[in-house]
């Protein structure tokens, strides 16, 4: 019967199995190379908004207040189009009062020119010379239209006999005048004509005031007196 050693055995007990050892090396590498699936989770970004991350930011050189930008487009939108339709709504008002202010220019210019037609008008009606009768009523007939126009042309050759038997003169001048009505195309006058006259039954000049109202149209780019009355 073969005896062993007590030194070798003791010696063969305290060293540990190789191939254990590299099991166990192998178990541990596992385990600190697999991943924690268990509490892992997955950002998944909602449809239609985009998100960035701090990362991304950094690499497209966006600052922090970008990132909120790009995630919220609509609010820089929503303000452009509110500042636009301010703007449009300030240009619509000014274009408004502008064609109001012009309406209200063109209507006050016709008035004028009409009211200073009217003056001129009524200080040649008023004024005659019996030795210049032709030209007196060329200037009356000039400045007249419509049934005044007709009404003078049919009269004028009786006033004319009467003025050259009478050697008869005038002479008138405005004194005063208003706007009774205007527009654009029309416009009532009245006026206070003060005037002298002398002929062979007073040949002494006397004077006289009387009222007149004058009817004023726009034909062909000029003012004529389409009536003429004495209130």
């Amino acid at each position: 019967m073969a005896v062993t050693p007590r030194g070798d055995a003791a010696e063969t007990a305290d060293q540990p199995d190789e191939t254990d050892n590299a099991d166990a090396r192998e178990n541990d590498n596992t385990e600190l190379d697999a991943p924690e699936t268990g509490d892992a989770e997955i950002d998944v970004p909602e449809a239609g908004s985009p998100e960035v991350n701090d990362t991304d930011a950094k690499g497209s050189g966006l600052e922090s207040t970008d990132v909120v930008a790009v995630r919220r487009p609509w609010k820089r939108y929503a303000g452009i189009g509110l500042v636009a339709a301010v703007y449009v709504g300030a240009f619509g008002l000014a274009g408004i009062l502008g064609w109001k202010l012009w309406e209200q220019h063109t209507l006050t210019k016709a008035g004028q020119d009409a009211q200073q037609t009217a003056i001129n008008y009524a200080q040649v009606l008023t004024s005659i010379d019996s030795n210049n009768l032709d030209q007196n009523f060329a200037e009356v007939l000039n400045g007249a239209t419509g049934d005044f126009k007709d009404m003078y042309t049919k009269d004028s050759m009786q006033l004319r006999q009467l003025l050259v038997d009478n050697k008869a003169t005038a002479h008138g001048v405005v004194i005063d005048s208003a706007i009774q009505s205007e527009s654009e195309d029309k416009v009532t006058v009245l006026l206070l004509v003060d005037q002298t006259v002398t002929n062979t039954a007073r040949p002494d000049a006397r004077s006289d005031s009387s009222r007149m109202k004058i009817t004023m149209e726009k034909v062909d780019n000029r003012w004529l007196a389409s009536t003429v009355e004495l209130p």
